[in-house]
């Protein structure tokens, strides 16, 4: 009976080590892909971001229209990611979309950027995400002005803006 009591007990630990092995697989696999990838626990994140930062970047949420701090803001800057500081929009491309929403035409850094299929809420969009920090960023429309004719509609709880004289 003690044997069989002891491998009882031992079965947890042995599922719980084969499968933070194949989350350690899983994390090394993405970095080979990207190395630059940002990994951070959940606490981690909200140790660094507001509430509000957390919920759009982390959980795929969504600010009100109107109410984000860069919808009528129209300052000569870029705009990084708030989760990892990369560049991914410039003033020279923000645009009044009046959609309720910061609005790019076109990203400052395609490498800093991903797009992926969205199919939430009983639509299909293409998501805006970090491509160092898998932030999501907001959405990516095909109605908006020359020369690309794409609206990148971006939360401003995403975003950090830095102005121009700054950056030189």
């Amino acid at each position: 009976m003690n044997s069989i009591l002891r491998y009882m007990l031992l079965i947890p630990v042995l599922s719980i080590s084969i499968s933070s092995c194949g989350q350690t697989n899983q994390i090394d696999t993405i970095k080979k892909h990207n190395p630059d990838t940002i990994m951070k626990t959940d606490q981690n994140w909200k140790l660094i971001l507001t509430p509000l930062q957390y919920h759009i970047t982390r959980e795929r949420g969504t600010e009100r229209p109107f109410t984000g701090e860069f919808d009528n803001f129209y300052e000569k800057g870029e705009y990084y990611c708030v989760c990892c500081d990369k560049v991914l929009f410039g003033s020279d491309t923000k645009f009044k979309s009046g959609c309720g929403w910061p609005s790019f035409y076109d990203i400052r850094k395609e490498e800093n950027i991903k797009i992926l299929r969205d199919s939430s809420h009983g639509m299909i969009r293409e998501e805006v995400r970090c491509k160092h920090c898998d932030a999501h960023l907001g959405h990516v429309f095909e109605d908006g002005p020359a020369p690309t004719g794409l609206r990148y509609c971006i939360n401003s709880a995403a975003l950090k803006f830095v102005a121009v004289d700054s950056i030189e």
